[in-house]
């Protein structure tokens, strides 16, 4: 979607250079692309070869994917050999394992016996690289956790991306786990999301846009504390078939709406916005060493 491609047809032309430059006018200094699967993790290189001081990326698979693994031609192992190649040939741009972990609401695209399997490979992964892990958990009960507890001693430590879980699953994972949790528009929809912010240590908190998608909406729960001056006014944004350069697309989540994520975050914690930016900006920075 960032490079005019919708559903594999060509809407627009490719504006993914003036979305990195929306980021950075806004203050968005670095950003880090997640990886789907290994192909992705290989193509993302293209893009941290021309941003080398801005983006970096990850090398993983994520849990909808991982049956990727056993249909790999080469097989599985190869799978992860390759993976293990990404990161040790691009050290300066390749700076976590994931996209991975277990996700239950879409067992339709990859079975939970498969999603285990090489989640507990991707904790191989982040040992022999040293790096640490961003982490995926969808309505796992206590698989998520148990898993993690089970190989903890595995990786240095880990962000719980786009997190969706109740207030007793989040202090399990800031205080038992010593890990970090990750928001964004999708972490921030429902009061018991709230909630989550309200009751874990801002140090321990992260945040993305995960765009293109999980935007912050009128519908959200999260709406009431966002601060109107991070609203961007409706003329700048053009449907895709519309499309105009210098505009966003209407739809489509840009990091450049980060600042949305930390407003909502500041507000529900009473926290000072830049105190809280520069506490999480510090912590990123600490944890992916960027």
């Amino acid at each position: 979607m960032f490079y005019g491609i919708y559903r594999d047809k060509q809407v627009h032309e490719d504006d993914f250079d003036d979305i990195i430059a929306r980021a950075q006018e806004r203050g968005v200094e670095k950003m880090i692309t997640l990886a789907g699967n290994l192909d992705d993790s290989e193509s993302a290189l293209k893009i941290t070869s021309k941003f080398p001081d801005s983006i970096f990326s990850t090398v993983g698979c994520h849990p909808t994917r991982c049956s990727e693994f056993l249909e790999h031609k080469e097989g599985p192992e190869d799978y992860y050999q390759r993976l293990l190649k990404v990161v040790k040939e691009n050290k300066k741009s390749v700076v976590a394992i994931g996209e991975c972990g277990l996700d239950y609401d879409r067992t339709q695209f990859c079975p939970i016996d498969v999603q285990k399997r090489f989640f507990k490979v991707q904790f191989e992964l982040a040992k022999e690289t040293g790096l640490p892990m961003i982490l995926h958990n969808r309505n796992t009960n206590n698989d998520f956790v148990e898993m993690v507890k089970e190989h903890r001693n595995m990786f240095t430590t880990a962000v719980v991306h786009s997190f969706t879980g109740s207030v007793e699953e989040a202090l399990t994972i800031v205080n038992d786990l010593d890990l970090y949790i990750g928001f964004n528009g999708c972490s921030l929809k429902t009061e018991e999301n709230l909630k989550v912010i309200e009751a874990i240590p801002a140090e321990k908190i992260m945040i993305g846009t995960d765009a293109p998608w999980c935007d912050i909406r009128r519908t959200h729960a999260s709406y009431k504390y966002l601060d109107p001056k991070f609203i961007d006014a409706p003329e700048q944004f053009k449907k895709k078939e519309r499309f105009q350069k210098g505009c966003q697309v209407k739809g489509r989540n840009e990091p450049c709406q980060l600042l949305q994520v930390l407003s909502v975050i500041a507000n529900i914690k009473k926290m000072d916005i830049n105190e809280l930016a520069t506490l999480i900006y510090n912590n990123t920075r600490k944890v992916f060493n960027i």
